[in-house]
């Protein structure tokens, strides 16, 4: 078993080092961290001492060109230099394990899909719940045709403090990657973006645009509705409201599949929550119907596994990563389905804009909001 390079960077206060994607080599045999890049001082220091890496550097593309490692960890949640770091460590030669989301705009990402088969590496995105052997016995339900014919596929975001546009673009990555691992690609969207005021919805205008967190551009909107359309007349759904009744946070966060014999619904997460329903009318109030839970065993079984949170995620993450570059295939969550999942995103908006169904791909790979009004 080949023992790999591996380098992370990360940016303190800046998006720091993600969700847990520095630390994750800490637990792989045959991965070394040979150098932490960190423009700040402290964060730096902090890092190359947490991870016990030989050498650090202020300078990311300095630490590529100088310790030449195999792997990097791309962990900075901040979006804003995701399409540079990518780039610079494709033209190093070094496959990358990259936070979600991929970027900024479709223009980017295609930039790093360039780049990624120019220099023939590969690159794995933190869509942890694609991994998850939970959701691979979903998708075996539903292949066994267990909930029938699929016909629709309705998610929803956190609706914390940043519903609508940010929650899109932070939480919906995470929804609409496992509408796609699901459903396939999506071929339409037709989206409403609007802003909630005391007695109505109001379209967003141009003076509604605004700068999301984490570096990630343009964003519009506290009420987003938005419907896709899959092959074999599939639908997708995805919602995000800004709550003034109720609760918001993780209440509601996840997606439901709804079949002509019944309906799944999964969080996510390593081990997300996932419960069958056996019932063609979707209604156990009146069919009295039981929800059986899914566990990596399979339907209605005890779980034999530990919930690692993410961190068990990106280790079965990292883990396919380098079997992917072992076998020269591409990893299960890569840069095309990262891409994908941005470009549902970006449909949404296009979709307000022209304030039109828009067919997928997009034609427009520039940020939709940049061209509003």
């Amino acid at each position: 078993m080949p023992n790999y390079r591996v380098a992370v960077i990360g940016r303190t206060g800046r998006g720091n080092y993600g969700h847990g994607l520095d630390v994750v080599w800490l637990q792989i045999p045959n991965a070394q961290i040979v150098a932490v890049a960190d423009e700040n001082d402290a964060g730096r220091n902090a890092a190359q001492k947490r991870l016990g890496a030989k050498n650090a550097y202020a300078d990311y593309r300095q630490m590529l060109q100088k310790e030449r490692p195999q792997i990097v960890s791309v962990a900075d949640r901040h979006l804003d230099s995701h399409r540079d770091m990518v780039i610079a460590c494709a033209q190093a030669g070094a496959s990358i394990f990259l936070e979600k989301p991929i970027c900024r705009t479709l223009q980017e990402a295609d930039e790093i899909v360039a780049a990624c088969e120019k220099h023939h590496v590969k690159l794995a995105i933190a869509h942890q719940t694609r991994y998850s052997p939970r959701l691979q016995r979903v998708k075996d339900l539903i292949a066994d045709g267990r909930i029938g014919d699929l016909m629709e596929l309705r998610g929803r975001g956190k609706e914390d403090a940043r519903a609508g546009g940010e929650d899109l673009m932070v939480l919906g990555t995470h929804i609409l990657d496992l509408m796609r691992f699901l459903g396939g690609d999506a071929r339409s969207c037709f989206a409403q973006v609007g802003v909630v005021g005391k007695e109505h919805v109001a379209p967003i205008t141009k003076a509604d645009l605004r700068e999301g967190g984490e570096g990630m551009g343009l964003i519009a909107g506290n009420h987003i509705n938005a419907v896709y359309g899959f092959d074999r007349g599939v639908t997708g759904h995805f919602s995000s409201f800004r709550v003034t009744r109720g609760k918001g946070e993780q209440d509601r966060f996840g997606l439901t599949i709804h079949g002509t014999r019944g309906v799944i619904q999964l969080t996510t997460g390593s081990l997300p929550a996932c419960y069958y329903l056996s019932d063609p009318s979707w209604f156990p109030g009146r069919s009295r119907a039981n929800w059986q839970p899914i566990t990596s065993a399979g339907l209605g079984k005890e779980e034999t596994l530990k919930d690692g949170g993410l961190g068990q995620g990106n280790v079965w993450i990292v883990q396919d990563l380098i079997q992917a570059i072992e076998r020269d295939r591409q990893p299960k969550g890569s840069v095309y389905d990262g891409r994908a999942a941005l470009e549902m995103i970006h449909a949404v908006y296009e979709s307000a804009r022209t304030r039109a169904e828009v067919a997928m791909p997009l034609r427009n790979r520039r940020h939709p909001l940049a061209n509003f009004g």
